[in-house]
């Protein structure tokens, strides 16, 4: 019985998942971050965390992580794939290895055959899509300096940024700066600035405290709700460019949503109904994850097309 894995590598973290030739989904596991390898750290950091994530995979699997080999491995990263093959190469077993980006893998899970348009929204943002003869565009996903609109980093950024203007006695109050500086344990929301320029305050930390965002929205701070449907609008603004450049207007087209920030049902809600003013646009949640569809990836690559099951 031949094998098949598929890991789902981000800002956030990485996920691995094993199947078999049918398609049974036979182990998965996950492990912390793994998308930058530039450095040296951040090559150690790719390989800690998909060795760990193989590990646990092949733990639920039954397998021993150091003799399993793949029929084909597939890897979707975020940060771009260029920079990864050769070290993933190194550290495992598999006849074929594909390694491409986290938005490609994310629609080939997302929709039925991988098309459509999926809009992540995570530590950062983008959108991507595939239309039925195989072309395909992206919008966004230009990183924390020039964009990721709508991402959680960016929800925490904007807030911050509330929080100062009012510090300083420019901005509207808000019960953002409150929630953020008790998140942090900072004084002032200069201070938290200031924390977060530092090593134990990366990213995907400060990602973390979007959430307080959604809080503050559903507290009827008109700051945050105007920071989440702010946020809102950009991501389906990312799904209609996709959409302009693959398909004609009133094409049928699904459009899914992946990513933590769409845990919240303000922005949630908001993204659905802006993506649907658009006819023939049907916006709902992904049929399977992210690592999944690079499972499903792996599998195409091979010349099957079997369903997922458990």
């Amino acid at each position: 019985m031949r094998l098949f894995l598929g890991v789902d590598g981000g800002q956030s973290g990485t996920a691995a998942v094993i199947g078999d030739e049918t398609g049974r989904v036979l182990g998965q596991g996950e492990a912390g971050p793994c998308n930058h390898a530039g450095a040296v750290e951040g090559r150690a950091k790719l390989e800690g965390a998909v060795l760990t994530s193989l590990q646990l995979a092949c733990q639920g699997a039954g397998l021993d992580p150091d003799t399993v080999r793949f029929a084909v491995a597939c890897f979707g990263m975020s940060g771009g794939p260029e920079d990864k093959q050769e070290i993933l190469a190194a550290i495992l077993r598999t006849g074929r290895l594909l390694v491409t980006t986290d938005a490609v893998t994310a629609l080939a899970g997302a929709t039925a055959h991988g098309q459509g348009i999926v809009t992540i929204a995570g530590t950062g943002s983008i959108a991507f899509g595939r239309n039925s003869a195989g072309a395909s565009a992206r919008a966004g996903g230009w990183g924390y300096v020039f964009g990721d609109e709508g991402g959680a980093f960016d929800l925490v950024r904007q807030s911050l940024r509330a929080a100062l203007r009012m510090e300083e006695g420019w901005g509207p109050p808000t019960s953002l700066r409150a929630a953020l500086l008790q998140a942090t344990g900072a004084p002032s929301a200069n201070h938290a600035l200031h924390l977060f320029y530092t090593d134990p305050w990366p990213r995907s930390r400060i990602a973390t405290l979007a959430p307080l965002v959604d809080a503050a929205a559903l507290g009827a701070d008109g700051v945050a709700l105007e920071i989440v449907n702010r946020a809102a609008i950009d991501l389906a603004m990312l799904a209609a460019s996709v959409r302009g450049q693959l398909w004609q207007p009133g094409e049928p087209v699904d459009v899914a949503y992946i990513g933590g920030v769409f845990e919240s049902l303000t922005l949630r809600e908001r993204f659905r109904m802006l993506v649907e003013m658009e006819t023939g646009s049907r916006c709902g949640p992904p049929l399977h994850g992210p690592a999944e569809g690079a499972l499903l990836e792996a599998y195409r690559a091979a010349g099957l097309d079997p369903a997922l099951s458990r």
